[in-house]
């Protein structure tokens, strides 16, 4: 499957992966913020329902 293709969320998965490497973001404190993200966006994404 070409990205091109993929489901936006595949795409701004890969996008942040990218950006996360290419700046060499050391991947515990990657996954520490990533958890923060997470927890914020399942939070509005409660209030909207």
């Amino acid at each position: 499957m070409s990205l091109d293709r993929a489901p936006d969320h595949v795409k701004l998965a890969v996008d942040l992966i990218e950006l996360l490497e290419t700046n060499e973001i050391p991947t515990d404190v990657a996954v520490e913020a990533l958890r923060l993200v997470l927890k914020d966006f399942e939070n509005k994404l409660s209030a909207t329902e």
